[in-house]
Order: C-alpha cells, then structure tokens, then sequence
C-alpha cells in the first residue's frame, strides 16, 4: 500500500518480521518441529519453476507471507503472555488501522461525488487497493469489538470506543470490497459463540460479560451501520453483498459462485489443474499466475489453492499442519474469553489467506498470535466481593 519503493521497499513488513522472528528464533533457540516442517515445505519451490518468467519480486510476493507464518508459529507458539499482554497487544495493533481509517476517510471525495457501482472501490479506499484497506477497516472493527465485549477500554471511553467500531464497519462498508468485512464478522461471531457458551461457574470465575447484555445491542448496531451505508449508496451495497454485477442486472450474464466470488472460483480452478499436472513438486513459487489457463496473468487470491499450484504435495501438507495446529485452540485454556480470542484470531487468518491471499500482513498476525499460550488471571473470592462492593457503591 506503499509508493516509496525503492527507498523503502513495498513489503518492507514483511522483511522487518522475516529478519526480527529468525533472531527471535536463534535468541531463545526455539525448536517447534511443526512449525520447522511447515517452513521447510516452501524451501524446495525456490530451485523449481516451470514458467521460466519468475522475477524476485514474484517470489518476495509469493513466498513472505506463508514463510512469515511458520515463523509466528514457531516463535509465538513457544511464548506465553498474560492477558493484560493480549490486551495491550490487541490496542497496539488497531493504532496503525486508525492511520488507515483516516487516511480513506479524507482522501475520500464527498459520497455525492462518488459514483458507486457493483464493484470494489478505490475512491472510498483513500486511492489504495480496496481489498487491502477493506482487510484493514475489517480487522480493526473485530479488534475494537473483542475491547467492547470484554469491557476493556480502547480510548478510556465506551461510548468513544463504540463510535470508533461504527465508523471502522461504516468507511469499510463503504469499500464495497466484501472479504475483508465479512472476515471481521466472522472474527466477531466466533468470539460471540464461544463467550456464550461459557458456563455460570465460568462466568463467575474469569469474570466473563454477560453476553445477552451485549449480543441484541451488538447485532442492531451492525444491522443499523449496513442499512444507513446501504441507503447512502442508493441501495447499491446489498446489491454487493448478493453478489449482483451490472451484467446480472441487465441479463446479460447468469450469477454464479464464480461472478460472486469475483473470480476466484476461476483462479482456484486454474491452480488446481496446475497441481494435478505437477502433483508432487508444483510449478513453483510465483509461477501459477504464468502457467495458469483460466485467469492468466492474475495473481492467486486463495493460499490454500496456490500453495498447492506452486509447491504440490509440499504445499499440502504446509496446509494440513496449519489445520492440524487448529484442532488444541478450543482446548488450549480454560478461561472462555482467551479461547475465543485465539479462535477467532486463527479464523481471521485463514479466512483472509482465502480472498487475500498472504499479501497482507493479517494471517501471519494473526495465525501466530492464535497459538500464543496465554495466561489467564482468575479472579479470587475477596477480588470478586470487593468488585460487588464497588459495583453496588457505584450504582447508589
């Protein structure tokens, strides 16, 4: 999302995580053998490629991303925090999506001048690429709304903190670029689902919300956000959302998964037949995009199909260890709220790694931050009755 390249390299997060994992790595002699595997799966595809026409910049492009994931894996796996460090953590990393959030909303003309068609948009984008910043404003409405849930406090203020999930979901609505919004709410209902789960004894031990107290307020203020954004745009973001085109509109063309998923049925497609010509190695890192007959040219949308495409039997067992490594989430803490959180973050990244790719940088965070071992501090009995105390206080 950058045009300071070559002064300051386009994926130059990218290279900053590459080069501060590896130290981390050799720091605390870190050894995680499915993490090693998942890393070791990408090497062979350097030295493999069918297309003759990879560049570097095609390999750095390809290669970062899932090569940065068994990275997180591996240092953050090996790591445990407290839950006043996710916290902390989780506010660090909206900060930067508030700059993205400013820099769409005043770079943006005023709606009237906006001409919103059945297509992401780059005006409301702040100019950039309206998946990127769409993945962007999606990540941070999940980030503020794991604050708001919790009752955790982002600026200090709940009625601010709100506002701020509003405006997030709102100028991302706005992208009219769909994956990354509906990624976040994805993110948002799994928390929502494992918090309500959690049993009266639960609740009273971790000092979880009652999530009935926010799930209706949640949900209408959702609802609303899409219906004010829809009416905005003359009723052209639900037409997005079901996945109408101008073509369908006219019958012109016939909607299909493919016209909805704005071809990534076709790239997926293509990848695949690519694998079942060179099941074992692939085509090599970079090389699909060359080699592939439906949608040439074009650079792969979903990890899962173009791990496969370039790397073969390698990339699928990368993948099958990212899913095995899903399985001990739902186990891996007794507190409720911080498995809902890893779950959720787990989620966020392969859901994004399935309309993004690995181009951004949200499924090597998140997926890492997901098998973080998190401490959680359980509330004592004194603790509690003091928190009554203070609470009845409060409300006399």
């Amino acid at each position: 999302m950058s045009n300071t390249s070559p002064i300051i390299p386009y994926e130059l997060s990218k290279y900053l995580f590459l080069l501060l994992g590896l130290i981390g790595i050799f720091k605390y002699k870190i050894n995680n053998l499915a993490a090693l595997l998942m890393i070791l799966c990408l090497i062979p595809s350097l030295f493999w490629d069918l297309s003759g026409r990879v560049v570097r910049q095609d390999l750095v492009f390809n290669l970062l991303g899932p090569i940065n994931t068994g990275i997180a894996i591996l240092l953050f796996s090996s790591h445990s925090i407290s839950k006043s460090m996710l916290k902390k953590i989780i506010g660090v990393a909206i900060l930067p999506l508030i700059s993205v959030l400013c820099h769409s909303f005043f770079k943006a003309p005023d709606l009237d001048e906006v001409e919103f068609e059945l297509g992401a948009n780059m005006v409301t984008s702040g100019g950039f690429g309206s998946n990127q910043v769409s993945t962007g404003l999606g990540l941070a409405s999940f980030f503020i709304f794991i604050f708001w849930i919790n009752k955790w406090r982002f600026s200090g203020h709940k009625v601010f903190d709100t506002f701020l999930m509003v405006v997030f979901i709102l100028q991302g609505l706005l992208t009219f670029s769909r994956g990354g919004m509906v990624t976040g709410f994805v993110g948002i209902v799994i928390v929502t689902y494992f918090l309500k789960r959690a049993s009266p004894s639960q609740i009273v031990k971790y000092q979880l919300p009652k999530i009935g107290n926010y799930l209706l307020p949640a949900l209408g203020l959702m609802i609303g956000v899409f219906y004010l954004v829809n009416v905005l745009t003359n009723g052209m973001l639900f037409l997005r959302y079901q996945g109408e085109t101008s073509g369908t509109l006219s019958g012109g063309k016939e909607k299909d998964l493919n016209l909805i998923t704005s071809g990534r049925l076709d790239i997926l497609e293509g990848d695949l037949d690519l694998w079942l010509k060179s099941p074992v190695l692939g085509v090599g890192a970079g090389a699909s995009k060359y080699l592939r007959e439906k949608m040439n040219g074009v650079v792969a949308h979903v990890e899962f199909s173009r791990l496969l495409a370039e790397h073969g039997v390698l990339g699928a067992i990368y993948f099958g260890i990212l899913v095995f490594l899903a399985f001990r989430l739902p186990r891996s803490n007794a507190d409720p709220s911080i498995v809902a959180i890893v779950c959720a973050f787990y989620a966020v990244g392969v859901f994004t790694s399935f309309h993004a790719a690995m181009r951004t940088f949200v499924s090597p965070l998140t997926i890492g931050l997901s098998m973080v071992m998190v401490k959680s501090l359980v509330a004592t009995k004194s603790k509690r009755m003091a928190d009554n105390i203070n609470q009845t206080l409060v409300q006399r």
